[in-house]
């Protein structure tokens, strides 16, 4: 944990936790919504018409803002949740009404049991090096996972 955050009645610590994702959350939105108007000629034009703001569109097309809500219960979903909702325009107060329960529900996790998971990794890494070589393993399987889906998912070129 950040020497800041450490020795802070719990919830002192939720609230910051809480005004990080807030502020995080709002940046990526007025981020992704401000460079709507310009993207075709920027280089956020390719990112914003990428495959997974593609995703994070059709997510909240098909369900709603509550998905925005729920993407700060994952890894990897709120960025792109929150750039989803500032590419679609979505009103600030809507978004906002929908952010608010995401990012309490974020800063609860994360000060519970999101931050003593991560270090008590890190104190099992940095303590054996067989800690290492498992993490390392891990890390190789997952992105050999991942690979291997996105190769499945991508049409071949005797197909068109």
């Amino acid at each position: 944990m950040p020497t800041f955050l450490e020795g802070l009645p719990f919830w002192w610590l939720v609230l910051a936790l809480f005004a990080v994702v807030f502020c995080r959350a709002q940046a990526t939105y007025w981020l992704a919504r401000g460079a709507v108007a310009g993207a075709s000629r920027s280089r956020w034009g390719r990112w914003l018409d990428s495959a997974a703001v593609r995703r994070g569109s059709a997510l909240l097309d098909r369900w709603g803002l509550p998905v925005v809500t729920v993407s700060f219960l994952t890894v990897g979903l709120q960025t792109i949740m929150n750039a989803a909702a500032g590419v679609a325009r979505v009103p600030w107060w809507r978004y906002t009404i929908a952010m608010v329960p995401g990012c309490i529900a974020w800063a609860f996790v994360y000060a519970t049991v999101g931050i003593a998971l991560f270090w008590a990794v890190v104190a099992t890494v940095a303590g054996s090096p067989w800690g290492i070589v498992a993490l390392v393993a891990l890390l190789l399987a997952a992105g050999a996972v991942v690979w291997s889906v996105r190769r499945r998912r991508r049409p071949t070129s005797s197909s068109v």
